[in-house]
């Protein structure tokens, strides 16, 4: 599975910004994709997941801001961000497993397959 991200860049406080990773490979359908994003001189920290069945999961911080989807047709997973902060500057990443309980979508060692990440620059 071969994932791309696209969408980062740079703008103010209170803006809205969607990313997009587009994957190639095996079969897509099955995959659950995670949303993960890394601050300089941070872990990489879970932002948010789809699983197989549409299930989507957030971490606190980001609920009623961010929104995960994806679009079996056009292997795609995207991430609506709204009202964003400028703690929300990052480089964010996707990744993909397939085969993952949902009691492990948020950690990071359970996916096998990543983007190379978009940086997202936030600021006031």
């Amino acid at each position: 599975v071969q994932l791309v991200e696209s969408g980062g860049g740079l703008l103010q406080t209170g803006g809205s910004l969607r990313l997009s990773c587009a994957a190639s490979g095996r079969v897509f359908s099955g995959y659950t994709f995670g949303w993960f994003r890394q601050a300089p001189g941070t872990e990489r920290e879970f932002v948010a997941a789809i699983t197989p069945s549409t299930g989507t999961i957030y971490i606190d911080y980001v609920k009623g801001r961010f929104t995960v989807s994806r679009d079996n047709a056009k292997n795609a997973v995207t991430l609506q961000m709204n009202d964003l902060k400028e703690e929300d500057t990052a480089v964010y990443s996707c990744a993909a497993e397939s085969s993952l309980h949902p009691s492990l979508v948020a950690a990071t060692g359970e996916y096998d397959y990543w983007g190379q990440g978009t940086q997202v620059t936030v600021s006031s």
